[in-house]
């Protein structure tokens, strides 16, 4: 069966530092970098991503691009006295993903737009870019779009910083990992399991040591 246009573009982004298509993916980080860390473009750059995702080249949408600085967070060495474990300038790593981080700095440079989806389109050895989708909730050609409307609806408002885009709901494990630990239901039926036994956390106010049944019984015959 023929593959579309779009097919072939998803599969060059599989590899996306190979052959003809690296080199093109290396000019455009040289130029990239240099330019602001958040910058409005015209097309997106992966069409075939952002179409998936919800864009569409009409009034009340843009793409932009952001530059994420890769790594963790740096914190300046004290400059008096301490243990090399007590400096507190190592592991400090966000719990945020650097997708997230983008898609927020978008929102608040561009106040009255919401946050529609984000991808990742490249990365250097200091940073990393993503290009997030941007919605206008208030523009007439989004309020009568029946596939986008739903952004115009109060509960939508700084989605982003409530975690409700996909970088956001990844970040609060509420996207299935193929039945792994630190899904939505694996915490359920956690949360369900120590309903049940009634147990709570040692370091909670009032916690109890729940012991097995056996121990008890061990215990009343040596009485």
């Amino acid at each position: 069966m023929a593959k579309s246009m779009y097919a072939y573009m998803a599969l060059l982004w599989k590899r996306p530092y190979e052959g003809e298509h690296g080199l093109l993916m290396k000019q455009r980080l040289i130029k990239w970098r240099r330019e602001p860390s958040i910058v409005r473009i015209e097309k997106p750059t992966r069409i075939d991503r952002a179409r998936r995702l919800g864009y569409k080249a009409k009034p009340g949408i843009i793409v932009v691009r952001v530059r994420v600085r890769k790594g963790g967070l740096r914190k300046p060495r004290p400059r008096s006295g301490r243990r090399p474990k007590r400096m507190g300038i190592y592991g400090h790593a966000p719990r945020k993903s650097l997708r997230l981080i983008a898609e927020e700095r978008a929102a608040r440079k561009y106040r009255n737009l919401e946050v529609l989806n984000s991808y990742y389109v490249g990365e250097d050895g200091l940073y990393k870019f993503y290009e997030v989708i941007l919605v206008d909730p208030h523009h007439p050609a989004i309020i009568n779009d029946p596939d986008l409307n739903w952004i115009t609806h109060p509960s939508q408002r700084g989605r982003v910083f409530r975690g409700k885009t996909s970088a956001g709901r990844k970040m609060r494990g509420l996207i299935s990992l193929r039945g792994l630990k630190e899904t939505h239901k694996h915490k359920w039926r956690k949360k369900y399991k120590e309903r049940k036994l009634k147990k709570r956390h040692e370091a909670s106010r009032g916690a109890r040591l729940i012991a097995p049944k056996e121990i008890y019984e061990d215990l009343g015959r040596e009485k």
